[in-house]
């Protein structure tokens, strides 16, 4: 019997349901009401998602939508909700679509006129931000940096002079290179936050200056063990920050001005730093962009 015949049937939509990023008990009651009352469940991996679909005693057809075929699975998923069916969209661990598979699968359940249902729950992002004290409350999220040095520290520097706090999400594999290149391109006296397995039994949340972060990680094996969210505070209120009155002339410039123009016009305007200015003009025009 179809297990959907025991509770309240769901319009058709997508349903891109959060699920545990660790600690099983994250699991919202609207999760399990959704995942229970789908018709069936697309996942990043079917073998991960069906553990936990067997500890919610849920049992449900499954097909595998992974980066490789995500373009190709869509048009089966449009195919069944304009059927009539509810698919509920789960990835790996949190919310998908979020430096994970999906934002192809939504794109196309949307471009097809049919309508998605987001089910809020678990995010390593507003996780390790919770529990980080970042006072500014701004703050970017970058996600995965490049795996080469070279694009990875390229593209730090692109990132560098912006006033806000940056959270990335970084493999351990790479952690230790991510953070000395942070420490070599950053301001290596900002403060950054290492959040380590979060939310599992070895959950490790530490601050310290950037310049010691590699240290750290050093001093003892398990603390490279675990999937990272690194999050980078802002600059000290001491550095020098572009305002926003400097920042409002800069953007208009750069709509008419090369980048090495429109700074050095904004510095004489405003009386901020043309180099601080320049630095900015990297995160707010595109990298390949030339100077004319």
């Amino acid at each position: 019997m179809n297990e959907s015949a025991h509770h309240t049937r769901l319009p058709p939509a997508l349903y891109v349901v959060a699920t545990p990023i660790g600690n099983l008990g994250d699991i919202t009651l609207r999760a399990i009401e959704t995942l229970k009352c789908a018709d069936r469940v697309a996942a990043e991996d079917t073998r991960v998602s069906g553990q936990l679909l067997a500890h919610l005693n849920i049992s449900k057809p499954m097909v595998s939508i992974r980066e490789h075929n995500e373009r190709e699975a869509a048009n089966k998923v449009v195919a069944w909700i304009v059927a009539g069916e509810a698919v509920a969209y789960v990835s790996d661990a949190g919310t998908p679509a979020v430096s994970d598979p999906g934002a192809r699968l939504v794109a196309a359940v949307r471009a097809a006129g049919l309508v998605v249902v987001p089910i809020p729950g678990a995010s390593a992002v507003t996780a390790a931000l919770s529990a980080a004290g970042v006072e500014s409350g701004t703050w970017l999220f970058h996600g995965f940096l490049p795996p080469k040095a070279g694009a990875r520290r390229a593209q730090l520097q692109t990132l560098a002079a912006l006033p806000s706090a940056l959270v990335f999400y970084e493999a351990p594999h790479r952690i230790e290179e991510t953070l000395a290149d942070m420490a070599a391109v950053l301001d290596d006296a900002r403060a950054v936050t290492l959040a380590r397995e979060l939310t599992k039994r070895f959950e490790t949340i530490i601050t310290l200056p950037l310049r010691d972060a590699p240290a750290w990680l050093a001093a003892d094996p398990n603390n490279v063990r675990g999937e990272f969210v690194v999050i980078v505070h802002p600059p000290a209120a001491a550095a020098a920050v572009v305002d926003a009155e400097a920042m409002r002339v800069l953007d208009v410039l750069l709509g008419e001005l090369p980048p090495t123009l429109a700074a050095k016009l904004t510095s004489k305007i405003t009386g901020r730093s043309k180099s601080d200015l320049y630095k900015m003009t990297l995160a707010l025009k595109p990298q390949d962009q030339e100077d004319a």
